[in-house]
């Protein structure tokens, strides 16, 4: 059963390019996620850079994470890809270090309609693995397809494996559509953290919890607002939710950026954003890897304005990163030291 707030975990990097994986560094990012008590924690999904990871680095950090975590939370590893074959391969790998859930995005790039999505993808993993729960990860804005609603309950109603559905559409409609055609006994996971407390109190959608970014930076945060929707504290969730809000907008950070023939649009898109602000807070991610970058100045006070926000009006909230990671969070918002090399030059 899927309830509150699973964090999709960052990967921390070392060296200047991120060149290699920072597995003593993933330790202490889980243990902190155990600390705050999050439901569970997902290995290895977009946030953890995983288009950038090979196969092997890819299984080495599920494995690790499934280890520091010592059965304290539950562990969900993001398998999918454009390619079935490719995605029961990964899963076999995984399945025998006795993972909870696998996480299968909608296959990207080569774009198979919603009927071969379920057919061809979803279904014949959960046939190969009936002991591990499969999570369809619906997000056409990434992939350019979509498991639509009534497929989605095809597969729920075929195979009692396939329980859940992590749902990033951005529609609510969309979302209202899938509880109609499934039923109840769906759990409808948030994949947008701006969304949670809209999609957990909607009662034509009624989702259990969150697959989280942001609650890499505070994961207690969200998981008590989880906790608060799902025992009727909606006020108490409300406020959590009020709080949180400057974090939720920077998940993406959209800015107008100067060329030599004209402004455009620049979109620094998960997981840039967040990994830019642990690093700020002292928290040892490392870079991304290429092709991500950077952030350019204006996106990266984006970054630091949302945060030093929280900071003032809720410091609460970033207050067990000092704790956890011994670092002073007031100096490092306001000392430019700290966002050193954080940005591209002008």
């Amino acid at each position: 059963m899927f309830q509150g707030c699973y964090t999709a975990l960052v990967t921390p990097m070392k060296g200047e390019r991120g060149e290699a994986v920072d597995f003593k560094a993933l330790e202490a990012l889980v243990e902190f996620q155990v600390a705050s008590a999050v439901s569970g924690v997902l290995a290895v999904g977009t946030t953890g850079e995983s288009p950038t990871l090979n196969w092997e680095e890819h299984a080495q950090v599920v494995v690790k994470i499934k280890e520091f975590s010592r059965e304290r939370c539950q562990v969900i590893a993001g398998t999918g890809s454009n390619c079935t074959d490719e995605t029961i391969q990964n899963t076999r790998h995984v399945a025998k270090h006795k993972i909870d859930a696998i996480l299968l995005v909608d296959p990207y790039y080569n774009g198979p309609s919603s009927i071969e999505i379920r057919r061809e993808y979803i279904a014949p993993v959960a046939e190969a693995f009936p002991h591990i729960q499969v999570i369809p990860y619906v997000i056409p804005g990434r992939t350019g397809t979509q498991l639509l609603p009534e497929d989605l309950a095809i597969l729920h109603k075929q195979f009692k494996n396939v329980s859940a559905v992590k749902e990033a559409t951005g529609s609510i409609e969309n979302m209202r559509r899938v509880r109609a055609c499934a039923g109840e006994t769906l759990q409808i996971l948030s994949g947008d953290d701006d969304m949670t407390f809209e999609m957990m109190t909607d009662p034509a959608i009624g989702a259990c919890g969150v697959i989280s970014v942001i609650s890499n930076v505070v994961p207690g945060a969200v998981q008590q607002m989880c906790e608060a929707v799902l025992e009727k504290r909606t006020e108490e969730a409300e406020a959590l939710a009020s709080a949180l809000k400057p974090l939720f907008g920077i998940i993406t950070v959209k800015t107008q950026e100067p060329s030599p023939h004209g402004e455009r649009l620049c979109k620094a898109r998960n997981p840039l954003p967040v990994k830019t602000l642990m690093h700020v807070l002292g928290m040892p991610v490392g870079p991304c890897r290429r092709p991500l970058g950077r952030m350019t100045r204006k996106g990266l006070d984006v970054v630091l304005e949302a945060a030093r926000s929280v900071w003032q009006n809720n410091p609460q909230l970033l207050e067990p990163i000092g704790r956890a990671f011994d670092v002073d969070i007031e100096r490092r918002l306001y000392d430019p030291a700290a966002a050193q090399g954080l940005r591209y030059e002008d």
